[in-house]
């Protein structure tokens, strides 16, 4: 057991070491990126001369003036590329797909009663029931009143009832 402890424990040591030195160099990273950027500005974008008189400053004003619409005028252009290019991308992505032709997934068999699968379609906020008997109409059986004498001959019952299963035959 003890060496399953140790094991644990060392694992977690090491663990805590490779961490230790990852976070080391995400900080070296840093440094070295924000050391790389202050050398790109220095070299890109020279801090201006501000000695001189009234006339030189002016000049230097128009001189940054002219590198600033330069450079709106290339970004301007390189939007208006960009633009261009996703609109090419759509449009053949569109053709790729009317060329490919839309697959449709084999469908699998679902069992579900037709209320679940209204429930499902239209939302909780309709329920819609199924059950067709309860919107039926409620019809009470009339009650024949047959006279005492009827009950006691079955034979004749019989008879009438023959003769009004012909009359429905022949109809």
């Amino acid at each position: 057991m003890s060496e399953k402890k140790m094991t644990s424990s060392r694992r977690h040591h090491l663990k805590s070491l490779i961490l230790q030195v990852a976070a080391t160099w995400l900080e070296q990273e840093k440094k070295d990126i924000v050391a790389a950027k202050e050398a790109y500005m220095a070299e890109k974008c020279p801090s201006p001369d501000m000695s001189g008189d009234q006339a030189a400053l002016m000049e230097t004003c128009k001189k940054l003036n002219a590198l600033i619409e330069k450079i709106d005028e290339e970004r301007y252009d390189l939007e208006a590329k960009v633009g261009k290019a996703d609109k090419e991308i759509e449009d053949l992505k569109i053709k790729v797909v009317d060329l490919a032709g839309v697959k449709k997934p084999a469908l699998k068999k679902v069992r579900m009663s037709a209320d679940a699968m209204l429930k499902a379609l239209l939302g909780s906020k309709h329920t819609v029931n199924m059950d067709l008997r309860a919107n039926l109409k409620q019809v009470k059986k009339e009650v024949k009143e047959e006279p005492a004498e009827a009950v006691g001959d079955w034979r004749k019952n019989i008879e009438d009832k023959a003769d009004r299963k012909k009359m429905f035959e022949s109809a």
